[in-house]
């Protein structure tokens, strides 16, 4: 069995219909901080980041206090926006697809889904995976067989645990809910 903590990336300084890949603000710092506080303690685990900035920086503090080199995975990256959406129309269409299931998006998200969830489970030790929103609430999904794209509304730095078993990912603990969505 694995155990893998799958944490949300702390506020980031910009909202998706804005930047592409924004750091993150003093309130994400402060949150990264905190959850590092919280993991440390864990020991040193391996430490996975999605390749945009706002998860490494939450993944900085605890990668540096245990002296652990970040492996980045871009299979644990936030979920595309549709081709030809322009930037200000991101948060409209992901705001409609988050009422909805995988299946309703159809086969490029259906994969996007299963290659997180792959990545996920593939882990071959503890681990912890600094992701996004949605990624996480896909490996929820699929561990409670669960369609919809939300199921949890996590909040920023929020901690899922989930174990692998025979391959395929068991919800331990949820993330902490939070009032908004999305940042």
């Amino acid at each position: 069995m694995t155990r893998v903590y799958l944490v949300r990336h702390g506020r980031a300084a910009a909202g998706w219909d804005s930047d592409p890949d924004p750091g993150l603000d003093d309130l994400g710092r402060s949150q990264s901080l905190a959850v590092a506080r919280r993991l440390v303690p864990l020991g040193s685990l391996a430490v996975v980041s999605s390749p945009l900035l706002r998860c490494q920086q939450t993944a900085f503090p605890v990668a540096s206090a245990w002296g652990a080199t970040v492996r980045i995975d871009p299979d644990v990256a936030e979920i595309p926006s549709p081709d030809g959406v322009v930037m200000e129309d991101r948060v409209e269409w992901l705001r409609a697809s988050m009422a909805g299931t995988w299946a309703d998006l159809g086969p490029r998200y259906t994969a996007f889904r299963d290659g997180v969830v792959a990545a996920v489970t593939s882990l071959a030790t503890d681990t912890v995976v600094f992701s996004h929103f949605i990624a996480i609430n896909a490996v929820i999904g699929v561990a409670l067989g669960d369609d919809r794209l939300v199921i949890r509304s996590l909040d920023n730095c929020s901690v899922t645990v989930i174990d692998v078993v025979d391959g395929l990912p068991v919800l331990v603990e949820g993330g902490h809910e939070a009032d908004t969505l999305i940042r």
